[in-house]
């Protein structure tokens, strides 16, 4: 099998015109370019990126009619490579982020060549100051962000997902539309035996946010995790991962409009369908213990 051909797939929503410049300008100073880069305008009409900056490969601008979040908008850009079929790995990167390093997409497409059971890779998150909030680490606790390894999550804001992987387990939940998507496809593919890669060394340069600036946070984090839950845990760890985690929130959320949003999206997450019910077997939920992230958490 010769080299990974890699594309990378960028979603915007038109309203940082300047960060998606100069990501994409990141990318053209890759060592190793991409095959192909998608720009996906979710629900926004899109420049001429290809006409105004130099970039390598072919730039296929894609302009969806309305916004379909970020899972959704991914999938759109998914859905063009398939189109093309000439792509094996997809790197995702947020429209804010930057790369800092000129061999990112060598060292990603070196480790799929590596390991024919590699379905993601996932990126170090760091500000401009060096610093990765510790939400940003996939382990729990405090551990080193520059501790790579094999884990059981990954970043939504920066990443590689092997599109063989994609195929069989299927692509983002486009109806969770922001949280926790990640989380849903990083079981799909640890239940069909894919390995996921946290590889520090690969750096997305990121400002420091909090996920709690978007409106829509407390309600769709509560919606989505009760959908999680309910399509991919067994049964029996349905009601505890749940539990836990309605627990953790009432000690750590200090907003009374917070809660009463977080509120209302945990009955839209019961009430509502959450989609396929899928659970992963119990071997997946012991591998993912021993990794250190028991999905009860």
């Amino acid at each position: 099998m010769g080299a990974p051909r890699i594309a990378v797939a960028v979603v915007t929503m038109g309203n940082r015109p300047e960060e998606v410049d100069a990501l994409l300008e990141s990318v053209a100073k890759q060592d190793v370019p991409p095959e192909r880069i998608v720009i996906v305008g979710n629900g926004c009409p899109l420049p001429e990126f290809a006409r105004r900056l130099s970039l390598p490969g072919e730039v296929t601008p894609v302009e969806l009619d309305e916004n379909l979040g970020c899972p959704g908008g991914r999938n759109a850009a998914l859905a063009r490579l398939r189109e093309f079929g000439d792509i094996d790995v997809v790197v995702d990167l947020d429209d804010d982020g930057l790369l800092v390093d000129a061999d990112v997409l060598r060292r990603v497409r070196d480790l799929y060549a590596a390991d024919d059971r590699l379905g993601i890779v996932g990126f170090r998150i760091a500000d401009e100051l060096g610093e990765t909030q510790q939400r940003h680490v996939p382990r729990i606790g405090t551990s080193d962000p520059l501790r790579g390894g094999y884990v059981t999550g990954f970043l939504g804001g920066g990443h590689a997902l092997r599109m063989a992987m994609l195929d069989e387990v299927g692509d983002w939940p486009a109806e969770f539309f922001f949280a926790h998507e990640e989380t849903d496809l990083a079981w799909r593919a640890a239940d069909a035996g894919w390995r996921i890669l946290y590889a520090p060394e690969l750096l997305l340069q990121h400002p420091k946010t909090s996920p709690a600036r978007h409106a829509i946070y407390y309600r769709v984090n509560a919606r989505n995790r009760v959908w999680l839950a309910r399509r991919r845990l067994p049964l029996a760890l349905v009601p505890v991962h749940l539990g836990v985690w309605v627990l953790l929130t009432l000690a750590r959320n200090r907003s009374g409009a917070g809660l009463r949003a977080w509120f209302g999206g945990f009955v839209e997450g019961v009430r509502e369908s959450a989609g396929e019910r899928r659970p992963m077997r119990w071997r997946t939920v012991w591998r993912l213990t021993r990794l250190g992230r028991p999905p009860v958490i």
